[in-house]
């Protein structure tokens, strides 16, 4: 399976770990205690703490990126085409996507945490960008 493809695996692995160790902890904690209906959760309304939006956010940020790096992939098998540039570009945009994921949990977000952030995620959509325009190059090769 190409690293691309791995990527993406791991990608979705991250989306839904970041939710159940996150979210998914924070809201059924309190609703098995007693301390929070489930009916309360309401995707409308900012609820929690600062450090459960922040979760709420990083999680969608994964969700909002996945189907990007998603179609990008299967534009890269469809075009059949493979590099090593290629395989690089997808392990920067998972290294990357961890680590926004993990600045925005993490930190409070001051300016300099909230430009740190928006660095890993620019890491991203500069290699989801050149991932695109290799693909679209080779597959013209």
């Amino acid at each position: 399976m190409p690293i691309p493809v791995w990527v993406l695996l791991g990608f979705a692995l991250w989306t839904l770990l970041l939710l159940f160790t996150t979210v998914g902890v924070y809201r059924w904690s309190r609703i098995l205690t007693g301390r929070t209906a489930i009916s309360d959760w309401r995707a409308d309304e900012p609820q929690g703490g600062e450090w459960y939006r922040r979760a709420v956010r990083a999680h969608m940020n994964c969700v909002e990126n996945l189907p990007v790096y998603g179609a990008i992939v299967i534009a890269m098998l469809a075009a059949r085409v493979a590099s090593p540039i290629l395989d690089a570009l997808a392990i920067i945009i998972l290294i990357a996507r961890i680590c926004q994921s993990a600045v925005h949990l993490l930190f409070e977000q001051t300016n300099v945490v909230a430009a740190i952030r928006f660095a890993f995620y620019f890491a991203q959509a500069i290699s989801m960008l050149a991932m695109g325009a290799l693909i679209a190059i080779l597959a013209k090769g």
